[in-house]
């Protein structure tokens, strides 16, 4: 008699998912291959693979094409990766409105809308979803929400925008009701995920992007990868104090960014220059300091704080690159040269200073990678 333990039902099956999501993340890499080019990449047999390709083009992720280009031998039958059989949802919540796209795995927006963001943010962001996927519900695979606060495992602080101060837990309750798995992280993270990936930062693994808007906020990628810190406080830079201060507040405005922010340039420029409030505060500022010496003054105790700003982040983390986002990156040319001078001049490491590039569609770029990623997470491989 065998004294080998028999295999776990539960076994079998978690093998069987994990060599069914090595050809799907094989087929989805490679686009267009055989099933001689997926044996080699997963390592599988020729019979298991044979076995999950039938099961995949039947649920439509992958597509019989034919016999490839002529080689020596018989020609292989090609199949190709549909990115429509994984859709997934991006979600932004910028007050008061709510966006999303829903994108296929090659990131190519199918659908859009903007609306008002009403008092259940859980339930605007469910209803959302489920009418803009609409019958394409199966093929929904991961949800990404961008939330302008503090986000830690599906919980969302610090976002006083939306009304959250406290932990609300929005990814689990969407991934509750939605039935995939749902991301959640602050909105600049995902920006800076969306410039790593499509942007201004496609070309480095280390940066930092500031995003200067109502609030302001760094993300921080090193190495290629988010980096959120122990509670996913990580870039909350408009918390930094002035002035030595250490007095505690849990209004969810930080010390730097009420000061430093747009509204608190729009205030002084309305002061400079009397009448209704610029829509691009900073773009106004860098015209006025080109004829009055007032905005000009101002200008510079601007970017003398935008640059202290920079030169703490740098001398803990050495991004190599920063980007600058939103308002900051309407800076003319002259006054981005004029920060980098400051920059430079006091960073201990060469620090680039660059404009980001995607602007609102940096979230978007973000958000896909990201619920691409927790559809077929790479650590179910492991």
């Amino acid at each position: 008699m065998s004294d080998k333990a028999p295999t776990s039902p539960v076994s079998r099956e978690r093998s069987r998912e994990i060599k069914r999501l090595s050809v799907i993340l094989a087929a989805r890499q490679a686009r267009r291959l055989s099933r001689v080019d997926l044996a080699e990449m997963t390592g599988l047999s020729a019979a298991t693979v044979t076995a999950l390709v039938r099961e995949l083009v039947a649920e439509g992720y992958l597509i019989e094409r034919g016999p490839g280009a002529p080689t020596t031998g018989r020609p292989r039958e090609m199949l190709e990766f549909n990115p429509r059989a994984e859709l997934v949802a991006a979600v932004s919540l910028e007050p008061p409105r709510i966006s999303c796209e829903i994108a296929d795995s090659e990131g190519a927006v199918i659908a859009h809308r903007v609306a008002r963001l009403g008092a259940n943010v859980v339930e605007t962001v469910c209803e959302f979803v489920l009418d803009l996927v609409g019958d394409n519900l199966p093929s929904l695979r991961g949800v990404a929400i961008a939330v302008p606060g503090v986000s830690s495992n599906g919980a969302v602080r610090l976002a006083p925008s939306v009304g959250l101060v406290e932990a609300w837990p929005i990814g689990e309750s969407v991934q509750r009701r939605l039935g995939v798995p749902v991301v959640v992280d602050n909105d600049v993270n995902l920006m800076a995920a969306g410039e790593c990936v499509a942007g201004a930062g496609a070309d480095v693994a280390n940066l930092l992007l500031i995003h200067v808007a109502d609030g302001i906020g760094a993300g921080l990628v090193l190495d290629g990868k988010v980096r959120r810190g122990a509670s996913g406080a990580a870039g909350e830079v408009g918390f930094l104090p002035l002035g030595g201060t250490t007095e505690r507040r849990y209004s969810g405005v930080g010390d730097f960014e009420a000061r430093w922010s747009v509204n608190a340039i729009a205030e002084r420029v309305v002061a400079l220059n009397p009448g209704r409030r610029p829509e691009s505060p900073v773009r106004e500022l860098s015209r006025l300091a080109a004829t009055s010496a007032p905005a000009r003054e101002y200008l510079d105790e601007v970017l003398g704080a935008w640059a202290g700003l920079i030169l703490s982040c740098a001398c803990v983390v050495d991004p190599g690159l920063v980007l600058l986002s939103g308002a900051a990156a309407e800076l003319d040319d002259a006054a981005l040269d004029q920060l980098q001078t400051l920059v430079s001049a006091r960073t201990p490491a060469p620090t680039e200073v660059r404009r980001a590039t995607l602007g609102d569609q940096a979230v978007l770029h973000g958000a896909i990678s990201y619920a691409l990623s927790a559809a077929v997470p790479r650590s179910s491989l492991t």
